[in-house]
């Protein structure tokens, strides 16, 4: 298995850290004291977090830390009580789902969700959607414009498949395939809407040793092909550590720690929320 190219760290003026290749760059996000509350209960408090545009991140802590509440926030499942989320310098606030999607950021899900009906090409298809020039008429009537448009879907999502190897299952429904191949699909769909920051939630989760070692070139893959920003939740940690360039730790709903990989591996508070607080003798 080939090792994915990281960037090393580098301090910035405005003190933030970015791979050594996006410096002068635009970051593609930036998260200022986001926070959220449900009743008297505080999901998350004051998370920090700035990448670059094509900066791969790992986002880790305990069960219950927060984690996926940061996605829900950043794709809008969930609006922030606080705090202000900034895509390529545009301020996300007031977006919905379909707004922020639309803007550059695209996810993945902890339980798949594909359309298992559909076939593989279908469910790609379904992410073309904020590129498809037809309306609904066109689409009933079989207008000219409704065969070119499907045309270009067609050749876009086959073009996507292959660069997983898929093409040969494009006929095939969805929920037929195996596990691995299913979370594939999904990343595929997400990169069918042209994203510049991809989430991906737990992607390796239920996969094999060899699946998870071609998921690990799968990512650095992506990044390379679309030169885009990708933000993962993952509990494997040999994946975390290989692949990502910064890693932001979250435990109680706060950042608790942010650092390259050997940075976060030797971090005393950062082992202390995953093993416990070693007692006195």
């Amino acid at each position: 298995m080939s090792e994915a190219k990281k960037s090393t760290l580098v301090d910035v003026p405005s003190k933030v850290r970015l791979p050594e290749r996006d410096l002068g760059k635009m970051p593609v996000l930036e998260v200022a004291h986001l926070g959220i509350d449900f009743g008297g209960l505080t999901a998350v408090d004051e998370f920090n977090l700035t990448m670059g545009p094509t900066e791969i991140t790992g986002l880790i802590g305990p069960n219950g830390a927060g984690k996926t509440t940061i996605f829900n926030l950043l794709t809008k499942v969930y609006q922030q009580t606080r705090g202000s989320v900034l895509l390529d310098g545009k301020d996300t606030h007031g977006m919905n789902t379909i707004q922020v999607n639309k803007a550059g950021i695209a996810r993945t899900f902890q339980n798949i969700r594909l359309f298992d009906k559909l076939s593989v090409e279908d469910n790609v298809k379904v992410g073309l959607h904020n590129h498809m020039n037809y309306h609904l008429p066109s689409a009933l009537l079989r207008l000219p414009t409704y065969w070119k448009e499907e045309k270009k879907a067609h050749e876009k999502a086959m073009d996507l498949l292959k660069i997983f190897d898929m093409e040969n299952l494009a006929n095939v429904p969805a929920g037929s395939l195996p596990y691995g191949a299913q979370r594939r699909l999904e990343i595929v769909r997400a990169l069918a809407t042209e994203p510049k920051l991809l989430l991906l939630d737990e992607p390796a989760a239920g996969m094999n040793p060899s699946e998870t070692a071609e998921l690990m070139e799968n990512i650095a893959k992506i990044r390379d092909t679309f030169q885009i920003a990708i933000m993962l939740i993952e509990h494997d940690m040999n994946l975390v550590m290989n692949v990502c360039e910064g890693i932001a730790v979250l435990n109680f709903g706060k950042l608790i720690a942010k650092g390259t990989p050997s940075e976060i591996q030797n971090n005393e508070e950062v082992i202390e929320a995953y093993l416990g607080k070693k007692k006195e003798v």
